[in-house]
């Protein structure tokens, strides 16, 4: 498949959705490239208020109106993006979707209507992707640059230079699950914002230290809370004189004494909706003290003055890490280089697996609506990274593997991504019994492949790719393997014979033909 971003015939566009915890959002762009490098131009955006986490009752489920409301809005992201082509979007769901106990119901509907994947990633993922969008758009810094984003459940805190981050942290408190745990009905009294304050503070203790001993130049709050608060600012004249100029230009900006104002100004009306300061728009009402009392924590815990503040956030990241993918600068290829050299892989058994797998995959024909190229990818990680487990023991060291790639922090990798490498490693070796029948997570031939692979490269030598053919049943697999061969290689053969007892456990057959 071309390149789209080098494909003369269709016009260079890219496209970020945001599926957070208050808001929905989608921007479109426009991709610039020149000699100096690639630039984003957004032709057109779209926002949704939804406010998903207030439809999170006390069993962690999504409510039905919480989830219509989203379900309405992403079909309405769906109709402006028809025909683009699935290179071109990139769509994320952060931390409502992450601890819902329904999200996949909903995201399973929710691709249908949007058209494309959505990917939930971890927090993690989200402040270096949050990190990736403030850096191309704040001002140049000399030196370290912290940013800070308040989402609707969690909020994210960098470090990074340039534009890589060097330190990411996720908590969970976010501007509507603060609201509606301090704020209920929307009242703000002096007693209430002193213990969201608090709260809040208790959280961000537990990372304050390691950020303040790093340090940075420059502060900077993306993304809708920050920007809200700084409008409120600005046109309340709580920094100096009232003004109406745009956030990203003189108004951009957040003063410790400015919050306070802010602060004051909430308390005195009693209730939010009440307070008429200027510029406080209705859907901003509800989860604005909690978004302020967050705010105030990090400025008391991390000794913040003044804050600059930038639109671009994970929207924006998640555009310039689509381009980077396409350009053939995918972070996960980064991540599983880091742990490869942190757990120390036989980087040439690890390279043996990798070819032999790929090999068999690439046997079987390319069934519809799959991504063969990131099947291949993820096969490849998985044969590159099934040994991980082994600094751990060697005993069952596959559910060791499967579960560093479960609960590690993998950049660039979405919980997909991760929970489908997971089941790649734990079903590489042993019992097929582990692996659930109807795991959404297993695709069974890239599975077989791997496995097969692990079988013919245990002598841990440089034999090249085996002469032996594939083929897929409609329950199972054929392996066609030459005699000689065979005869040549008895602890492999050995090994298909045993393969072929552990398929028939689940009900699966493999045969084995000897020509």
């Amino acid at each position: 498949m071309k390149n789209f971003l080098k494909d003369p015939s269709k016009e260079h566009l890219v496209a970020a959705v945001d599926l957070g915890s208050n808001s929905f959002r989608m921007v479109i762009a426009r991709v610039i490239q020149s000699p100096s490098g690639t630039q984003l131009q957004p032709i057109d955006t779209l926002r949704e208020s939804v406010r998903l986490a207030a439809g999170l009752n006390e069993d962690k489920k999504l409510d039905q109106k919480s989830i219509a409301r989203g379900l309405a809005a992403i079909h309405r992201f769906g109709d402006r993006l028809k025909n683009f082509d699935p290179k071109q979007v990139r769509a994320v769901a952060t931390n409502t979707l992450r601890v819902a106990r329904n999200a996949d119901q909903f995201i399973e509907e929710a691709q249908k209507l949007l058209g494309f994947p959505i990917e939930v990633i971890a927090g993690r993922e989200e402040a270096r992707l949050i990190y990736i969008g403030a850096s191309h758009d704040a001002p140049a810094c000399d030196g370290k640059r912290f940013v800070l984003d308040i989402g609707g459940g969690s909020t994210e805190f960098i470090i990074g230079e340039g534009y890589e981050p060097k330190m990411m942290e996720s908590l969970y408190i976010g501007c509507v699950s603060h609201s509606q745990e301090y704020f209920p009905g929307g009242l703000v009294d002096a007693h209430s914002f002193k213990q969201a304050q608090l709260a809040a503070r208790r959280e961000i203790q537990v990372i304050s230290s390691q950020f303040i001993k790093s340090g940075w130049k420059q502060s900077i709050g993306s993304s809708g809370t920050a920007r809200a608060i700084a409008e409120l600012i600005a046109l309340n004249g709580f920094n100096g004189e009232p003004h109406d100029l745009p956030v990203d230009d003189m108004g951009g900006l957040i003063t410790r004494d400015g919050l306070i104002q802010l602060k004051k100004a909430l308390i005195d009306a009693e209730y939010v909706d009440r307070c008429t300061l200027l510029g406080l728009k209705n859907d901003r009402k509800p989860v604005l003290p909690g978004g302020l009392a967050i705010m105030l924590a990090a400025f008391d815990e991390l000794g913040i003055e003044r804050m600059e503040v930038t639109e671009a956030a994970l929207r924006l990241g998640v555009l310039y890490d689509l381009i980077g993918r396409s350009q053939h600068h995918d972070m996960r290829y980064v991540t599983v280089e880091q742990f490869m050299q942190r757990y120390a892989v036989d980087r040439a058994q690890a390279a043996r697996v990798s070819d032999v797998a790929l090999y068999f995959l690439n046997q079987f024909p390319k069934p519809k609506n799959e991504d063969r190229k990131d099947n291949l990818q993820i096969l490849s990680w998985a044969a590159k990274l099934h040994e991980i487990g082994l600094t751990i023991t060697h005993n069952g060291y596959h559910k060791h593997s499967a579960y560093i790639a479960t609960h590690a922090d993998m950049p660039g990798f979405s919980k997909l991504d991760q929970a489908r490498l997971a089941a790649l490693l734990l079903g590489h070796t042993g019992k097929l019994g582990k692996i659930s029948v109807s795991s959404t997570y297993i695709d069974w031939r890239m599975l077989f492949s791997l496995r097969l692979a692990h079988v013919i490269c245990r002598r841990r030598d440089d034999v090249g790719i085996p002469p032996i053919s594939v083929k897929e049943e409609d329950n199972g697999f054929i392996i066609r393997v030459p005699k000689e061969w065979a005869k040549a290689n008895p602890l492999t053969q050995f090994g298909l014979e045993k393969e072929s007892a552990d398929w028939a456990k689940i009900g699966r057959e493999l045969l084995i033909q000897i020509f």
